[in-house]
C-alpha cells in the first residue's frame, strides 16, 4: 500500500489542524493505521493508531483528549484532528501501515507516507 500525508502547516497555539493520509491499494481494510511525529534532533514517536476494518484506535499518552483518529474506508483516507496544538507539537507528521494492532513502535510499521510539517507557534 501507498501512502501520501497531507494538511500540514503553521497554526499559532491553541489552534486546530486536520491532517489526511491517502492510500492507495487494494489491502487498506487490512490495516492498522498510525500517525508519527519527528520533531529535530528527535526520535520519531508514536502519535495515534487506528483498525481500519473496525475503527478501534489508540493513542499516545502525550496527546490524548487532544487529537482525534478517524478514517473514511470508501475514501481510503485516514485522518488526524489536532486541537488544542501546543509548540511542542511541532514536528514532521508521518502515516504508516502496520498488520497488528496496537502497536507502537515504528519498527512494526511495513510501510510509510512522506511526512507533512506542522508547525505550532507560541
Amino acid at each position: 500500500v501507498q501512502l501520501q500525508a497531507s494538511g500540514g502547516g503553521l497554526v499559532q497555539a491553541g489552534g486546530s489542524l486536520k491532517l489526511s493520509c491517502a492510500a492507495v491499494g487494494r489491502t487498506f481494510s487490512n490495516y492498522v493505521m498510525g500517525w508519527f511525529r519527528q520533531a529535530p534532533g528527535k526520535e520519531r514517536e508514536f502519535v495515534a493508531g487506528i483498525l481500519v476494518a473496525g475503527g478501534a484506535t489508540f493513542y499516545a499518552d502525550s496527546v490524548k483528549g487532544r487529537f482525534t483518529v478517524s478514517r473514511d474506508n470508501g475514501k481510503k483516507t485516514v485522518y488526524l484532528q489536532m486541537n488544542s496544538l501546543k509548540p511542542d507539537d511541532t514536528a514532521d507528521y508521518y502515516c504508516a501501515a502496520a498488520r497488528y494492532y496496537g502497536v507502537t513502535r515504528s519498527e512494526e510499521y511495513d510501510y510509510w507516507g512522506r511526512g507533512t510539517l506542522v508547525t505550532v507557534s507560541s
